[in-house]
């Protein structure tokens, strides 16, 4: 296969499947178009997707949108025996921490005031800064008031992390706060990613 345009759809869907088992961060759409030397339009690809979404249904991997692009990642029925190959301390997350990342997502653009009158206690700036580490949440601007305190909002690899496309794919807000959660020792969530 020449570095040129391949001849059939199947060589397109082959080109693509090589170029996402291969890539080690989601391709948007845009990188894909740069795989192939005759322009290649984002309807065509995005076809070429459903199709190649549609032969991995049936097998271990699947294809995935997330918020940065498409990639390939094992179906959630396997992660218990690939967990064995490499056995990763789960990340701890405490209450405070999901509690501020979870009104991040939900009420973005927020200031830590915010943060702090939601939840009624003072934050530990720790939290913060963890979160901004993981990419989870950054800096999206400054409130226009005295003091002019950071806004936060969650970031792409955020999206990414937890495998949604937007935001809109969020449980809705009444549905979220009804929800139990369970926290080992009730101050923990693990969290493997």
């Amino acid at each position: 296969m020449t570095s040129k345009l391949p001849a059939s759809i199947a060589d397109l869907k082959q080109v693509l499947e090589a170029a996402l088992l291969t890539a080690n961060q989601p391709l948007s759409l845009d990188d894909m178009t740069r795989l192939f030397v005759e322009r290649v339009e984002r309807t065509s690809l995005r076809m070429l997707l459903d199709e190649l979404k549609q032969d991995w249904s049936s097998r271990s991997m699947e294809l995935v949108q997330v918020a940065t692009g498409y990639r390939f990642q094992a179906r959630a029925e396997y992660a218990p025996f690939l967990a064995r190959l490499n056995p990763e301390r789960q990340l701890k997350y405490s209450r405070a921490m999901m509690e501020t990342l979870a009104i991040i997502a939900y009420r973005q653009p927020v200031t830590r005031g915010d943060i702090e009158q939601i939840r009624g206690v003072t934050m530990n700036p720790t939290i913060m800064r963890q979160l901004q580490e993981r990419d989870w949440i950054d800096v999206v601007g400054q409130r226009d008031v005295p003091g002019r305190p950071s806004l936060y909002a969650t970031t792409k690899h955020f999206l990414d992390d937890f495998n949604i496309v937007s935001l809109t794919e969020l449980p809705a807000m009444a549905d979220f706060a009804q929800q139990e959660i369970a926290f080992p020792n009730d101050d923990e969530v693990f969290i493997k990613t």
